[in-house]
């Protein structure tokens, strides 16, 4: 099995970078539906700031992997490929190595690109300043998330339009499929 694990700071294009993989048919698994369940248990909301201190509190509680764990134990295993998306630590990545052949792609963008598109976006939770923004960069970053984007094995830089991004996605992903066979 081929894990292909899509990592970026918030803003970078990670989401349309997985709906390119989900368009050409991949299998996607979103680490944040495991917070998003628990969320939901513990507070009887998802926000924002729910899934930070759930996401928090979860690793506290159970270590740094059980996010991954609670995925892992979601992905069917008679599929080929499939695309992780939200893995934020080398103790999560571990996890998924163990499974099979782990490939990360990182999303980048600079973060007055990011700021910016995430003003734009509007969605609940993004920051109104960049002091907010710069403070939820610092969070992901606790998390780990750099050291994924450090080992990514493809980069895909997002300066530009949509359009761009889409048809890097979708080379990639085509070349990722093609070479598993």
């Amino acid at each position: 099995m081929r894990l292909i694990l899509v990592v970026g700071m918030p803003g970078a294009g990670k989401t349309v970078v997985i709906d390119v993989a989900r368009e050409l048919g991949l299998k996607v698994y979103n680490m944040g539906d495991v917070v998003r369940e628990e969320a939901l248990k513990r507070f009887k909301a998802i926000t924002p700031e729910t899934m930070v201190k759930t996401s928090i509190l979860l690793r506290e509680e159970h270590g740094p992997r059980i996010i991954a764990l609670r995925t892992i134990e979601k992905i069917d295993r008679s599929l080929n490929t499939v695309v992780i998306d939200g893995a934020r630590s080398l103790e999560e990545l571990e996890e998924f190595r163990r499974l099979g052949e782990t490939v990360i792609i990182a999303v980048h963008a600079s973060p007055k690109t990011r700021f910016q598109r995430l003003l734009e976006r509007r969605r609940s939770g993004d920051p109104a300043t960049y002091e907010e923004f710069l403070k939820r960069d610092m969070v992901e970053l606790g998390f780990g998330v750099g050291n994924l984007i450090a080992l990514a094995d493809h980069m895909i830089v997002n300066e530009s339009s949509l359009d761009e991004l889409r048809r890097k996605a979708f080379e990639l992903f085509s070349k990722l499929v093609r070479n598993n066979g």
